[in-house]
């Protein structure tokens, strides 16, 4: 239960109003992920993981999410969504098959995400001063409903 109220409480604040920015966001673009600061043991750590944030038609945005594992696994995980909370489907992605998006600022992306109907997790992509680094924060529910949190930082590839 505390779960689920949780979820719905974030899941309000996609859904306020969406302002309009007169500039790109920064975060459109390609960003790598630094593997050696992953909080997981270093044999468990996936061997790269690129997310690129492209516009995609009527000012949606596409999000692409390409994860090699340690074993050399591969996935591919792609999404087109507009930017005022309505779920989209996503595919490829093992986290989810429904994601919902917002941009509350021209350098923060808010994301949320759940499967099968079940929330999962929460994520914040927030570009840093320099402008070529991101910090994604990543909130989760433990199966016990307790919530936890991990950073993971992003220089741009492009």
């Amino acid at each position: 239960m505390k779960r689920a109220i949780s979820a719905v409480a974030m899941g309000a604040a996609l859904v306020c109003s969406v302002p309009a920015f007169a500039e790109k966001s920064p975060l459109l673009g390609s960003w790598s992920v630094d593997t050696a600061r992953l909080p997981v043991p270093p044999e468990q750590r996936p061997k790269s993981v690129i997310i690129s944030f492209s516009e995609a038609a009527g000012g949606k945005w596409h999000m692409d999410v390409e994860i090699t594992l340690a074993d050399g696994t591969y996935s591919h995980g792609i999404t087109t969504f507009d930017l005022d909370g309505t779920p989209a489907p996503a595919s490829g992605n093992p986290e989810a098959d429904l994601a919902a998006a917002r941009l509350p600022a021209p350098g923060v992306l808010i994301v949320g995400l759940s499967k099968g109907g079940v929330p999962g997790s929460f994520r914040v992509y927030a570009i840093q001063p320099d402008g070529d680094h991101q910090i994604e924060t990543a909130s989760y529910f433990n199966p016990d409903g307790t919530p936890y949190t991990r950073y993971n930082y992003f220089t741009r590839v492009k």
